[in-house]
């Protein structure tokens, strides 16, 4: 075989090889597409089934939301928040609708594929909670919270640790809000630390 057939048949199997690793590559590409598609196809449905479960599971309690009264006609399970109590508090009296909370969360989605728990889009505090070392925030219980979180402070005793789930009626709607896709339900951890009134002195340090 002369040099020159040598040398093209090397070029040959070099571009064979080549083109079998861009192929591999593209397929891995197109899968990794297909996942984060995946991820949250059929979104809305995946959220309005996921509302349903929890208003059938009776280890949940279940509250309406602070906007809604028990004689509005048409109530669903959306208007409610499904909560499971993590630990009970010694509190007495739960924050009005006015007065400023200082809690400790961690949000979630519903589980996904990727995410078997449900992907955290925001936390006050990493890995398990502890009360002496999570990180805390503060806000007001009215409507700079989503309705479904708004609810469950005002429902919440100092030292309770709630976990909350509520529909995306009561959260950002058919709205996307940075990481949170639109129709997402969403899944709280809360807290509560403390809380104070109108006109109270809000300290800076952590009360608990």
């Amino acid at each position: 075989m002369s040099m020159r057939n040598i040398l093209r048949k090397g070029v040959i199997g070099v571009s064979l090889v080549h083109l079998f690793t861009l192929s591999l590559l593209l397929l891995a590409s197109c899968s990794e597409e297909d996942t984060t598609e995946d991820e949250y196809a059929n979104w809305q449905e995946r959220n309005d089934n996921a509302v349903k479960e929890w208003a059938a599971n009776n280890a949940y309690t279940k509250i309406l939301t602070y906007t809604k009264e028990t004689t509005t006609p048409g109530l669903e399970n959306k208007d409610y928040i499904y909560v499971e109590v993590l630990e009970k508090g010694n509190g007495t009296e739960s924050p009005l609708y006015s007065d400023t909370c200082r809690v400790a969360y961690r949000g979630r989605l519903i589980p996904t594929t990727s995410y078997k728990d449900g992907y955290v889009f925001d936390e006050t505090f990493l890995g398990e909670f502890d009360w002496k070392t999570c990180g805390t925030t503060d806000f007001c219980a009215n409507n700079i919270v989503r309705d479904g979180f708004s609810t469950a402070l005002q429902n919440m005793h100092i030292g309770d640790r709630w976990r909350v789930r509520f529909s995306y009626s009561l959260g950002y709607g058919a709205n996307a809000a940075g990481t949170i896709p639109a129709y997402s339900d969403l899944i709280f951890d809360i807290a509560l630390l403390d809380f104070w009134h109108p006109g109270e002195q809000v300290p800076n340090f952590k009360s608990r």
